[in-house]
């Protein structure tokens, strides 16, 4: 059984067993279903969804190694292996049980697959739950460069249950609440000024995860493939995503980590061209060093780092597209900047580290 194609989410907050899942199950009752997984999910909420649905007491799982460095086409044609010698069809249903790496990878693993199979999220991670299992959007990194491979694909069903984040280290919380964070900057000030410093270290309660959630629901609905406005939920990764790659192959940072100190670096930018006050940039720039330490980098890394913007998917016909802040709470999108400016932002990163 085979649903017709969505540009949309459809997406249940709140406990798993109280949602849908078990009626989705129920229409793949005759067809085979997988659930892939990470180690740390295989570990920590593995068990709990298999015994919570008898839908699944046949389910096959597939271990995906840990950590942004194995999101990777070798990783997925492992996977794509294994399907095939379970012999797993068109028809058949793929569960993807883990943070954003896990629903990244597995939704596009997914839709590659005989042209695609339908799949399910169930996102573990503050940061799967309020950005990457929400939008359609399935990757892979490519060497240093992230998410170069990839394709928009809505996943069939989406179950936020915060439950999983009981089994987080605080500095995976801290990882989704970057996201939060840049939701709030580029949409809702009111947002910005509701999170408090402490805050940011507890467990949220569902209603924040729902709100800044449905502000990427709001975004990626008028704009489900970014030829335009989606492009805003871009804030911080243009400089964010090449200091992944960079630090990945030295000391790896977390991608909420990373996205953090883009957004420290394009505020920068924002300020520099004086589209932002020396109040809000130093509110953000102090809001974001609370949370991530500044890793120290080489000066004469910096060009490398450049380099790595420069191959950015995000760009156009050459130049470096960027999103910019015009105020706490509202952003600009194609706003083309240069090599100077991006080096002039690294070097300020580094003076904080």
């Amino acid at each position: 059984m085979k649903s017709a194609e969505k540009n949309r989410d459809e997406i249940y907050f709140g406990d798993l067993e109280s949602s849908e899942l078990s009626t989705f199950l129920r229409r793949y009752s005759e067809n085979k279903k997988i659930i892939i997984v990470d180690e740390n999910t295989h570990d920590h909420c593995l068990e709990y969804v298999l015994t919570t649905f008898e839908e699944l007491k046949d389910a096959e799982v597939m271990l995906l190694p840990c950590g942004e460095e194995n999101k990777v086409l070798e990783v997925c044609f492992q996977v794509w292996q294994a399907m095939s010698e379970y012999e797993i069809g068109r028809g058949d249903l793929v569960i993807n049980l883990g943070g954003g790496v896990v629903t990244d990878m597995g939704g596009f693993i997914a839709s590659v697959y005989k042209r695609g199979v339908e799949f399910i999220h169930i996102p573990t991670s503050l940061l799967g739950m309020v950005d990457a299992a929400i939008g359609g959007k399935t990757g892979i990194d490519l060497g240093p460069y992230k998410n170069q491979l990839g394709l928009f694909k809505h996943a069939l069903y989406t179950v936020v249950d915060p439950c999983f984040l009981q089994t987080l280290h605080k500095t995976e919380l801290l990882n989704g609440y970057a996201e939060i964070l840049k939701h709030a900057l580029i949409a809702e000030q009111e947002l910005w000024n509701d999170l408090d410093e402490k805050d940011l270290y507890s467990i949220p309660e569902m209603d924040l995860i729902r709100r800044a959630a449905e502000i990427k629901m709001k975004i990626v609905s008028a704009d489900p493939n970014e030829k335009g406005l989606r492009k805003l939920l871009n804030f911080g990764h243009t400089i964010g995503h090449a200091l992944e790659g960079w630090f990945l192959s030295f000391s790896p940072v977390a991608h909420g980590h990373a996205v953090g100190l883009g957004i420290i670096a394009e505020s920068f930018i924002s300020f520099q061209r004086k589209m932002i006050t020396q109040k809000e940039f130093q509110d953000i720039v102090d809001r974001f060093r609370a949370l991530f330490p500044t890793p120290d980098f080489p000066e004469e890394s910096i060009k490398e780092i450049v380099k790595l913007c420069r191959n950015d998917k995000k760009n156009t016909s050459g130049r470096l597209n960027c999103v910019l802040l015009s105020s706490i709470g509202s952003a600009e999108y194609e706003c083309f900047i240069t090599e100077k400016e991006i080096s002039e932002a690294l070097m300020y990163l580094r003076s904080l580290s």
